[in-house]
């Protein structure tokens, strides 16, 4: 179990902040800081997918939508018919 409220107490009565413990066969883990605790990976993995959106999305510095991309299709919450 990962208790995401380990710093302020934790949502499990049995969680320890800032610790792993194990109780009744079942780990549990409470970090004080998940965010610090997180891999730099994910968040170069979330900027290059932002990139890559915006690459389907700008032409030579133009919002170019391509509507017959599924990607551009999907992403888009709603747009006006000519």
């Amino acid at each position: 179990v990962v208790d995401l409220a380990g710093e302020s107490g934790g949502n499990c009565e049995l969680s320890v902040p800032g610790e792993v413990v194990v109780r009744h066969d079942v780990t549990i883990v409470a970090p004080a800081n998940l965010p610090a605790s997180m891999p730099e990976h994910a968040s170069e993995l979330y900027a290059r997918n932002v990139q890559a959106l915006l690459e389907l999305l700008v032409d030579q510095g133009r919002l170019r939508l391509d509507f017959d991309d599924e990607i551009v299709a999907a992403a888009c919450v709603t747009r006006k018919e000519s």
